[in-house]
């Protein structure tokens, strides 16, 4: 007697039909990754970059509120802040803004600096406008100190 029982298996037309939808399956999910990776990286340098902003800014008004005396060298790009014991410069690169160990990777478009209310190129300032190259997307900011009478005396 001869058994004629048959096994239930896949055909080898059907395993071929599964293996071409699975790479199909896993190249859409590579692609849809490497974009997910793309819009990451994106976000994760704007974040950076709007990091950045927002510690220089936060250094400036703590430095515009805590020193008395603020002072702007226009040959050399030096922003000096100094009370009687104490001082602390900026130096102003094309590229980089450098606060003694501090460094802030901001290329600046322009800086506009202000003292009473009108524009100055040097010497005493009360009021720093400053806006950041394209890469940055042209942020600006607007810094400023109110002044007391000790800085009008002498």
């Amino acid at each position: 007697m001869q058994n004629k029982s048959k096994i239930a298996a896949f055909t080898l037309s059907e395993m071929i039909v599964v293996l071409i939808i699975t790479s199909i399956v896993i190249g859409l999910a590579f692609s849809v990754l490497t974009l997910v990776q793309n819009h990451m990286s994106g976000i994760q340098h704007n974040f950076s970059r709007h990091t950045q902003i927002n510690q220089l800014e936060q250094s400036l008004w703590l430095d515009f509120n805590r020193y008395s005396h603020i002072s702007y060298d226009e040959l050399n790009e030096i922003l000096t802040f100094k009370t009687e014991t104490d001082s602390i410069n900026y130096q102003f690169k094309t590229d980089r803004i450098i606060k003694q160990r501090d460094t802030f990777n901001i290329p600046l478009e322009s800086k506009v600096l202000f003292f009473g209310g009108n524009m100055v190129n040097h010497g005493a300032i009360d009021a720093l406008k400053l806006e950041t190259s394209k890469r940055f997307q042209n942020q600006k900011l607007f810094i400023f100190k109110e002044n007391d009478a000790t800085l009008f005396m002498n």
